[in-house]
């Protein structure tokens, strides 16, 4: 396939050194600031935005959510060469590619559900995960899950209407997990204990989960219905770690609700 890629930022460079990788070629890259990175790592050229964009099979936008219908319509008068055009947005529908459509093109959304830190490591971190794929065609559907396939991951079909929905899970599974161990980090370092003594635990939350779901995993004075526990639990956080006792108590009340606790836990948070 060849493809074009607008917003060559951590996301779509790390998609699209795993295209180049794969066999595909890298027809063009579109952007702003000092191209020389990403056209040394993968031999492509520079374009302009108001030239006619060349040949190609996919536009792939990777720029910011705010910024995706602008481009789109600063593109759309450029792209008769192109066949279809995707964003990498995970939580906007594929109506907002709507200028390109009307240039003739199928519009869809291709959102890799992966931590991509930069495209290095974030090619490497593609094969074995998954991708949502929405379209507005059978066809354009196809050729995004064979894209897919390409590189080894795991296409599934996203219902535009539920992009924003499926996008808050995401954002749950990555951004909130992260908090949550940054709290624990707090309260471990308040103990005197080395953050690093955690990994196994985490490790081995992360394997329940995978063989017994949310509800099988749970574990802790919360799932046991040990309530005086975690009120000495949160005594100590009170004394020694003040300013996180908030974030305690709102997870904790997240854990009561999913072992179906919640009435006994409930004096505990007042």
């Amino acid at each position: 396939m060849r493809i074009i890629v607008v917003g060559p930022g951590r996301a779509a460079m790390s998609l699209a050194t795993a295209f180049n990788n794969a066999g595909h070629q890298i027809v063009g890259l579109l952007g702003r600031g000092d191209p020389t990175p990403q056209i040394e790592a993968l031999g492509a050229d520079w374009l302009a935005w108001d030239a006619p964009l060349p040949s190609a099979d996919l536009l792939l936008l990777g720029v910011r959510d705010d910024a995706i219908a602008e481009v789109a319509a600063r593109l759309a008068p450029v792209a008769g060469n192109v066949t279809a055009a995707v964003h990498l947005s995970g939580s906007l529908t594929i109506s907002v590619l709507e200028p390109l459509a009307g240039a003739g093109l199928s519009i869809g959304g291709f959102h890799p559900l992966q931590s991509l830190p930069d495209p290095a490591v974030g090619a490497k971190r593609l094969p074995g995960s998954w991708a949502g794929i929405t379209a507005d065609s059978p066809e354009t559907a196809h050729q995004l899950f064979k894209l897919a396939d390409s590189i080894e991951m795991f296409p599934f079909e996203l219902a535009d209407e539920v992009r924003p929905l499926y996008h808050a899970g995401a954002s749950v599974a990555a951004n909130y997990l992260v908090a949550n161990l940054a709290l624990a980090q707090r309260l471990f370092a308040g103990a005197g204990v080395p953050w690093e003594a955690a990994r196994p635990l985490v490790e081995a939350v992360m394997e329940n989960l995978d063989q017994l779901g949310p509800e099988g995993s749970l574990t802790g004075p919360i799932g046991r219905g040990d309530v005086d526990t975690v009120r000495a639990q949160l005594t100590a956080i009170r004394r020694a770690v003040p300013e996180s006792e908030r974030d305690f108590i709102d997870i904790g009340k997240a854990v009561a609700r999913l072992a179906g606790r919640e009435d006994e836990f409930e004096e505990v948070w007042e």
